[in-house]
């Protein structure tokens, strides 16, 4: 294992490929997951009940742009516009940042399974009182209440994929949850896509209704799926946690060296995360290293809601007005097609950007956003100046182009990046912090675009091209490198000191163990 240099401090190491011992030997295994029986059935499992929770957020965003051309729901709820609209899609975000100072409770406190249960039971109820809303009011209710179950689901879900994950396979997976964020989109585009001509109410409230599809598959499917082994550990619970590690990780062999070196890693790291600090949000702010941490996850929450992606999720059909493409029929077809655009590009970077140095993703992702962003600016004053037909497809073009440069990063890594920089007594905070600042900016754009958009028309795109300059010099400065590590040795990524300490006791609870195999034989 490598040993930090004790003059280090607590300076960053730079970036450097891992010596950690679960590390090599998570490596060496060469058997594919999809050959080993118990592993296999657990990703299959974690795909209801886990990565299909953002079904929920695609499903909504989705929707929320297709009722928009959907002539029923625009009558049923008078033609609402600026103020109104965005009232309505803000609602949304607003129940999730009241709910998130709890989640950490829940999700810490009665484990990463019934966080994710709490959550599917306030959008099964918020959905149902969706379908049946009867009045504006009813409607940004049950909106708000949709608002309250999602940020438990998201954090104890992608809490639960990097902890049940085997090393190998771990950032994939909480790469291909974002993924599916486009699942449920095509999903809700398709359905408004078929009921937009209903001339009766069903025609919003069949795709309302069928927002609770991914809630209930996952309370169908929770129980079938296994706790947390680190959640677990960090509750005395560790015979339960080294029997999940045993049969998921090892395919039931007990004498595994690899679940060995896995559960001491996990116990040594949490028992020094302990002695190292306490858990209270303040505590948060304490030590430069957590500072960082937070610094990093609130930017993230930022950048993935103002990056100029809450334009094409909740106001397309508004965009595209802009642009001369009014026929409501046209703009659920766009709809479509951007969804399932976005759900291919999306799953393919899922499955390969995690072969790549993060940040070096990160600053393609940025870049690429700045200059296509930039683009898409020009296109539409072209527009507004002549109401060049060329100015608008390549408005069009740009919608399309943008699908992949956001999926680059901000789709594919940000909650496996996530998992990999909040140690585990503050991931459940870590996600959360992440989510609240998401939530609020994800408000402000749904409340302000509207606006925007009527009152600005082009100029208001001026100010995304602002903020994602400010984007890529935040990453380029104060990113980390966190790839290839396991996420014990990433639990020190700012604390050389207490990385140093962790790596002698895992070494040296591994000798011991040795020792005690060898006396017995």
């Amino acid at each position: 294992m490598t040993t930090p240099d004790p003059n280090e401090g607590t300076k960053e190491k730079a970036p450097q490929a891992s010596n950690n011992l679960v590390w090599q030997l998570a490596q060496s295994d060469d058997t594919p997951w999809y050959k080993k029986p118990n592993l296999r059935m657990l990703y299959l499992v974690i795909f209801p009940t886990c990565i299909g929770v953002e079904m929920t957020s695609g499903f909504d965003s989705s929707m929320m742009n297709g009722l928009q051309a959907v002539d029923s729901w625009d009558t049923f709820y008078n033609s609402p516009r600026s103020t109104l609209l965005g009232v309505m899609s803000a609602m949304y975000s607003a129940g999730a940042i009241i709910a998130l100072p709890l989640v950490p409770v829940v999700s810490d406190g009665l484990g990463r399974r019934w966080a994710i249960i709490l959550g599917s039971i306030f959008m099964i109820i918020g959905s149902v009182l969706q379908t049946a809303s009867q009045n504006f009011a009813m409607f940004v209710i049950s909106r708000f209440i949709l608002g309250l179950g999602i940020p438990f689901a998201i954090v104890g879900a992608t809490s639960l994929i990097g902890e049940l994950g085997h090393p190998k396979e771990r950032a994939i997976l909480g790469s291909l949850f974002n993924a599916f964020y486009f699942v449920g989109a095509i999903i809700a585009a398709g359905v408004t896509l078929g009921t937009f001509q209903m001339s009766s109410n069903w025609g919003w409230r069949i795709p309302s209704l069928l927002q609770i599809i991914p809630s209930s598959l996952q309370i169908t499917f929770i129980f079938f799926i296994p706790e947390s082994p680190r959640w677990l550990v960090s509750k005395g619970r560790g015979e339960e946690a080294m029997a999940i590690l045993v049969k998921y990780h090892a395919e039931g062999d007990a004498d595994s060296e690899f679940v060995k070196a896995e559960y001491i890693e996990i116990e040594t790291t949490l028992e020094l995360e302990k002695e190292g600090s306490r858990v209270g949000w303040l505590d948060m702010l304490k030590t430069s290293g957590m500072r960082r941490r937070v610094l990093i996850g609130a930017f993230l929450g930022l950048a993935t809601q103002w990056s100029g992606n809450g334009l094409t999720s909740y106001f397309l059909a508004r965009i595209l007005d802009t642009v001369g493409i009014h026929k409501n029929r046209t703009k659920n077809v766009v709809n479509l097609a951007l969804t399932c655009w976005g759900f291919v590009n999306a799953t393919i970077l899922a499955l390969t950007m995690s072969r790549f140095k993060r940040r070096a993703v990160y600053l393609t992702c940025t870049i690429s956003l700045l200059l296509c962003f930039t683009g898409w600016t020009i296109a539409s004053a072209r527009y507004a100046a002549d109401g060049s037909q060329s100015a608008s497809r390549a408005v069009l073009a740009f919608i399309f182009i943008y699908s992949p440069c956001y999926n680059i990063a901000f789709n594919a890594m940000t909650y496996t990046f996530l998992v990999e920089i909040f140690p585990f007594h503050v991931r459940s905070k870590g996600i959360s912090i992440f989510q609240w600042f998401g939530r609020i900016a994800g408000f402000f754009n749904q409340f302000v675009n509207p606006i925007g958009i009527q009152r600005a028309g082009w100029k208001y795109y001026i100010s995304y091209c602002v903020f994602l300059a400010f984007e890529v010099l935040f990453v380029f400065f104060l990113f980390p490198e966190t790839s290839g590590r396991s996420l014990e040795e990433l639990a020190f990524l700012y604390e050389g000191d207490d990385l140093r300490k962790q790596e002698e006791r895992v070494e040296k609870e591994i000798r011991h163990d040795n020792k005690d195999n060898l006396s017995k034989e």
